[in-house]
């Protein structure tokens, strides 16, 4: 009794953002499935899983095959959705589940299929006789021919909102709602915050990349750390050539734009670069000319 009534509750359909949405969760999940699984063998030889790695991957879609589509009917995303598959080959439009056969079919369709694939390819990939390249040929014709067909059931998706995937047209699944959707109520003053924080947001796209960042940054640190009385002479520069006035390190091929401070070449010909007004950062000198320093002023240093 109890059955019955299940399979007669209506169908409501699904909109076409939410079968897309459905479809990456599923894929994210998978991803998080084999990084997680993945990272259970860090410790051993590297390389231990690659000769099989499709098989490895076909028994993990397998196990969520098991405990999602013959189970409850739906993947993990379309039950995070409030979706579940629909036998669309029954005659009633009431809710009806999925026979034994299409989720069979659904398995090997999914998690066959993409092991046929990637089995097939490491197989005959480095096979040079002549049957074997044409299998080659063969498999990645047929690949070809699935993703076209693929293609345009996607075009076909689009119009008419239904059958997301070629493996749905194909069995004659559909995804439905469980429940029908109840009418969001939003409240005026949530609607205006949303307003208002997007407008702030997009005012701020426009602005951020009218600012010069790094000469903002340059200015700031010039008013934290200001040095006074600083001279042109060559003793004050062996006094200050440590260390780069940029990076904070050791000056790699140091360089001088005319005033007592060192800067790495990089890092002085990149700042130039991108900002042709570069000042410097601790006196807020103007680049005047780029000038390796004297050898004999660095050798100076080093024995100080």
């Amino acid at each position: 009794m109890a059955s019955s009534i299940g399979n007669e509750k209506s169908v409501n359909a699904v909109l076409r953002i939410s079968q897309l949405d459905a479809l990456e969760l599923n894929k994210a999940l998978e991803q998080l499935v084999w990084s997680q699984f993945t990272s259970c063998f860090h410790g051993f030889k590297p390389g231990v899983l690659a000769h099989f790695e499709p098989e490895v991957k076909a028994f993990l879609c397998l196990i969520l095959w098991k405990f999602t589509i013959y189970s409850k009917n739906a993947t993990v995303g379309q039950a995070i959705l409030n979706i579940q598959y629909k036998n669309n080959l029954s005659q009633t439009e009431k809710y009806q589940p999925l026979s034994k056969q299409q989720k069979l079919w659904y398995l090997i369709f999914t998690v066959g299929g993409r092991w046929l694939e990637e089995r097939c390819y490491d197989l005959f990939s480095n096979r040079q006789q002549q049957s074997f390249c044409k299998i080659k040929s063969y498999i990645s014709f047929g690949s070809g021919l699935l993703k076209l067909c693929g293609l345009v059931n996607f075009l076909i998706f689009l119009r008419k909102g239904t059958f997301a995937t070629l493996t749905e047209r194909i069995l004659g699944i559909r995804s439905v709602f469980c429940k029908p959707q109840s009418v969001r109520q939003i409240g005026f003053e949530y609607m205006n915050r949303e307003l208002l924080w997007h407008g702030f947001a997009e005012f701020l796209i426009y602005l951020l990349p009218l600012i010069n960042v790094q000469k903002l940054k340059l200015k700031i640190s010039s008013w934290c750390l200001p040095i006074a009385g600083l001279s042109n002479s060559e003793n004050t520069l062996a006094a200050h050539c440590r260390e780069c006035s940029l990076c904070g390190e050791w000056p790699t091929m140091p360089h001088t734009i005319g005033c007592p401070h060192v800067f790495c070449y990089y890092c002085i010909k990149s700042n130039f670069l991108f900002d042709m007004y570069f000042t410097c950062p601790k006196c807020g000198s103007e680049v005047h000319n780029l000038q390796p320093l004297n050898y004999k002023i660095e050798m100076t240093e080093l024995r100080v």
